[in-house]
């Protein structure tokens, strides 16, 4: 069976004291379907800095990239969306329609 679904993909650093607050907003208040948490071994961003985050034998960084990626329907993602930016004032999300293929 295929139905239609919207993926979002929220791009934020370990440290930032996001990951917990995003979690509990997707898992308990927003019902969210399915959400995973990916760490990124580098990455940059469009900050004015455009600071390269990455981690290295040299050096443990506490401020590598956490990729967030969740999906559910479309009506359902968009508020979830919402909500995160409004209380957690997150600036790169990026979101698209996507088929969720099941049995």
């Amino acid at each position: 069976m295929k139905k239609t679904v919207s993926c979002a993909r929220i791009f934020t650093l370990e440290g930032h004291d996001h990951l917990d607050q995003i979690l509990q907003i997707l898992h308990d208040e927003e019902n969210i379907t399915g959400v995973t948490i990916s760490r990124g071994i580098a990455g940059y961003g469009d900050s004015d800095s455009r600071e390269v985050h990455s981690a290295n034998l040299l050096t443990l960084s506490l401020e590598l990239p956490l990729i967030v990626d969740f999906y559910d329907e479309s009506e359902k993602v968009l508020h979830a969306i919402e909500v995160l930016q409004q209380r957690l004032n997150l600036d790169h999300i990026v979101s698209w329609p996507a088929a969720l293929h099941s049995r």
